[in-house]
């Protein structure tokens, strides 16, 4: 069995999600293993108030909302790992005002072309989108007060060192907020090694506990996973996940829970389409689920 390399990984991925910004900057729709196979999750997950006034193209493939559990106040920097077209990066700029400042991080160039198209039609101010990679980020040292993510960590083929540059970014005091996907028990050989699973969001899931041990060696606290619960026999659920870097000035702040976890559910699969939703056994050469 070939193991995959880091880059084999981001490869993956960075062609599955620079496809979808083509076909949604493009406005196209296609057949089994396109938009219609993993749509558009803002309604799921965004209120329609929080949606109303962004461009269509500002599309989410995530798997919960970490807006909704940032708590952003005024003048806060915030840093959005893996931004795609950019609507949590618009959602947060809302928060954070104009004194606030976002920056969106993607290693895409096609999601970064889409997240600037949907900036420009916006005519936001006080966001900014960096092509870069979560291990190694193109951001100063404690000069981020919230990092937010949206089922983009376990795209990482390295987890151990985005959890040191989200350490490494963040002010004392600062906090991690990010919606993930996390499995319930090992994935065998065979699927962790499935490049269309590790660009579905599976393959390069943690578990919770092992997800908890790895911010906790980073140097976070206050680590909090909240899985969803929907009842369904899979072997990965939708979570919510937050963390602080110790030691800031200010009185640490209990975590957001209610009205985001309420929301939260499974996407089966997370994200894009995998190899089981376009098989080849049918007549035609493909089975859609």
């Amino acid at each position: 069995m070939v193991n995959r390399t880091a880059d084999d990984i981001r490869e993956a991925v960075s062609a599955a999600y620079g496809a979808r910004a083509r076909e949604v900057a493009a406005g196209e729709g296609s057949g089994c293993c396109g938009p219609q196979a993993a749509p558009d999750q803002k309604s799921k997950f965004y209120s329609s108030v929080e949606a109303a006034d962004l461009p269509e193209t500002a599309v989410s493939y995530g798997c919960g909302n970490p807006t909704a559990i940032a708590g952003l106040a005024a003048g806060e920097t915030v840093l959005d790992l893996g931004s795609g077209a950019g609507l949590d990066c618009f959602l947060s700029a809302r928060q954070v005002g104009p004194e606030g400042h976002v920056i969106g991080l993607d290693m895409t160039d096609d999601m970064l072309a889409l997240a600037e198209q949907n900036k420009a039609k916006l005519g936001v101010t006080n966001v900014e989108f960096r092509k870069g990679v979560m291990e190694a980020m193109p951001v100063a040292d404690q000069s981020v007060d919230v990092i937010i993510s949206n089922c983009v960590i376990n795209l990482s083929p390295d987890k151990p060192a985005v959890f040191r540059e989200a350490f490494r970014v963040l002010r004392p005091g600062g906090r991690l907020h990010v919606s993930d996907v996390v499995l319930l028990h090992p994935l065998s050989e065979a699927e962790q090694q499935d490049l269309n699973l590790w660009a579905g969001c599976i393959s390069g899931a943690l578990q919770r506990d092992s997800y908890a041990a790895g911010l906790a060696a980073a140097g976070f606290t206050d680590i909090e996973i909240e899985l969803a619960q929907d009842g369904k026999q899979t072997p990965w659920r939708s979570a919510l996940i937050n963390a602080r870097r110790p030691d800031g000035a200010a009185p640490a702040r209990p975590w957001l829970r209610a009205a985001a976890t309420e929301r939260i559910e499974l996407l089966a699969p997370a994200g894009l389409a995998t190899a089981a939703c376009c098989s080849t056994d049918g007549e035609d050469g493909n089975r859609c689920c």
